[in-house]
């Protein structure tokens, strides 16, 4: 478990195939060290209607939840990481962005947990 989420423009998979952009996520994630690789999700969620500060300029903003347990640094560096990648990809997108939300392993439940 983490999972990423991908916000996006929808002419942000115009210029690069959902897959490629997914990939690049989850490689910088597993590249990190702080996730198994199989335990590492990424989706993405491109949109057709949208503002940005009233205006239609192209944007990504990824959404990271992980489970408990990093430091803010390691955290910090995952997300510079993973910035830092999306704009060498999107040099012309104004808008590359990302934030991590931690939750409690003690309220966490999924299928095999019940």
């Amino acid at each position: 478990m983490p999972h990423f989420i991908i916000h996006c423009s929808k002419q942000i998979v115009e210029q690069k195939s959902p897959e490629d952009i997914m990939q690049k996520v989850y490689d910088v994630a597993e590249v990190t060290r702080l996730f198994l690789p199989e335990e590492i999700k990424v989706r993405i969620n491109p949109f057709e209607y949208y503002n940005t500060g009233n205006t239609s300029d192209d944007f990504i903003h990824v959404f990271a939840n992980i489970m408990e347990g990093r430091n803010t640094e390691q955290k910090a560096n995952l997300s510079k990481e993973i910035v830092r990648e999306l704009k060498a990809l999107f040099p012309e997108v104004p808008i590359i962005s990302m934030n991590i939300r931690a939750f409690e392993k003690a309220t966490y439940c999924n299928k095999e947990m019940v």
